[in-house]
């Protein structure tokens, strides 16, 4: 019995040597979310083209540096719009940099970013929506005084450019400056 058992025991481990496993590797993407469409239906949101993190990241500078002419080379060309924080509208490059050329002398804005993410989806027109989140604190000189504010920014790049951004902030709680 002890014979057979050991025999059995080697014969296993034998075998086993032997044997191949094969292995399956999963290639597809891992949903990070998904957005709700205007008819309900949820579409996966995934993460994207990390480029795009670098198109936000410039053009958040060219703002930091009152760079009119690199923010309007990376304003879309078509149907370019912002919707401010405190509900404004604004359609067009053209009227962006007014706004913005106003706003610089009369707030002196100035980001420090704090995060970005990209994430992208194919909605229900199978058109491929590429974002860009992104969390800042944004110090802006309101008469005279200097007023911190948490600003997150949702921007839709495509072929490298802004096509639209939501802004949504608030001022910055004591405890957070």
């Amino acid at each position: 019995m002890k014979k057979t058992f050991i025999t059995l025991l080697v014969t296993a481990v034998l075998i086993s040597c032997n044997t191949s496993v094969k292995t399956e590797i999963k290639t597809s993407k891992d949903s990070i979310g998904y957005e709700i469409q205007d008819d309900g239906t949820k579409v996966p949101l995934y993460g994207g083209d990390m480029s795009n993190l670098a198109v936000l990241e410039s053009y958040i500078k060219a703002h930091n540096d009152r760079d009119l002419e690199t923010i309007k080379s990376l304003n879309g060309d078509k149907d370019f719009k912002v919707y401010g924080p405190d509900g404004q509208v604004i359609e067009g490059s053209e009227a962006h940099l007014e706004f913005l050329a106003n706003w610089f002398k009369e707030a002196s804005p100035k980001w420090k970013t704090n995060y970005l993410i990209e994430n992208e989806l194919t909605n229900n027109k199978g058109e491929l929506r590429q974002w860009v989140t992104s969390g800042h604190e944004v110090t802006l000189t309101v008469d005279g005084e200097e007023v911190k504010f948490g600003q997150v920014i949702d921007a839709r790049i495509s072929n490298g450019k802004v096509q639209m951004f939501y802004v949504t902030q608030r001022i910055l709680a004591a405890d957070e400056l």
